[in-house]
């Protein structure tokens, strides 16, 4: 489970580019309630999206040459240096190496062997997110991919990330978590991107999941603020009900309604 107890290799942070900043703001406020801060007049126009308080999100304008709109999932390393070596040791691609970002520590981008993209944060005064869990932050994120087995030998070699197989009414779902934490402590899992017709016309990528009281609600006010639902509101035994979407400039992510959880 994501906690906001970050360990190396966790997820612990997560932005959005987007090509009309203003138009994301007015998005997930109307979606999910968020209110944006913004970083200061040096920082590009970057901000961070919160709940009573607690940063769940950040954001950041874009140009068309810098790549589509997406969201950014980052994940914990206490050294960007070496792990930035680690990814071109595994046959990954250093998209921006290591840079400061003053007060909150060194950030790089990334590509694993599929050329999905992905950050590093290591941490200076912030550890990272302010609430994990929640409704209306990230509880969970999911990479589709080309080849599971390949995906999970690259982030081994990268993070040291454990994989475990659960059984689901169809198949196998692949989860993973931190090294040296036990499979209670998963935060994610690998899904087989020709399994989905609708994610096999564009391509492998990191999807993250917002926790929402209502996945249907959140749907229905997705298609009313001009977004996208690539996948309807559909359950999932013993994880939730949840659905595909994406906003009015395409950055794609998925919504839950986790089920209870059963010791």
């Amino acid at each position: 489970m994501l906690t906001t107890r970050f360990v190396d290799g966790a997820p612990n942070w997560l932005d959005v580019g987007t090509s009309d900043i203003e138009g994301a703001i007015a998005f997930y406020g109307g979606l999910f309630g968020w209110r944006f801060l913004p970083a200061g007049p040096d920082a590009g126009g970057y901000g961070f999206f919160q709940v009573d308080g607690r940063t769940v999100a950040g954001g950041m304008p874009i140009t068309a040459e810098q790549g589509p709109p997406s969201w950014n999932v980052y994940f914990r390393t206490a050294d960007a240096e070496a792990t930035s070596k680690a990814v071109e040791q595994a046959k990954g691609t250093v998209l921006v190496p290591p840079v400061d970002v003053p007060g909150e520590g060194r950030v790089a981008m990334l590509a694993d062997r599929a050329g999905v993209a992905f950050g590093v944060r290591q941490p200076g005064r912030t550890t990272g997110l302010g609430m994990v869990g929640d409704p209306g932050s990230l509880c969970w994120v999911e990479l589709v991919t080309p080849d599971i087995a390949a995906a999970a030998a690259f982030y081994n070699s990268v993070f040291g990330w454990n994989t475990s197989a659960v059984p689901f009414p169809g198949g196998i779902y692949t989860c993973v978590n931190p090294a040296g934490t036990e499979e209670e402590d998963v935060f994610g899992g690998l899904v087989p991107l020709a399994d989905d017709p609708v994610e096999a016309r564009t391509g492998a990528y990191w999807l993250p999941y917002i926790e929402v009281p209502d996945t249907d609600a959140v749907v229905a006010r997705t298609q009313e603020l001009g977004g996208t639902v690539r996948m309807p509101a559909t359950d999932l035994e013993g994880a939730g009900r949840t659905a595909r979407l994406a906003d009015p400039y395409g950055a794609r992510f998925a919504v839950i309604k986790s089920a209870p959880r059963q010791d």
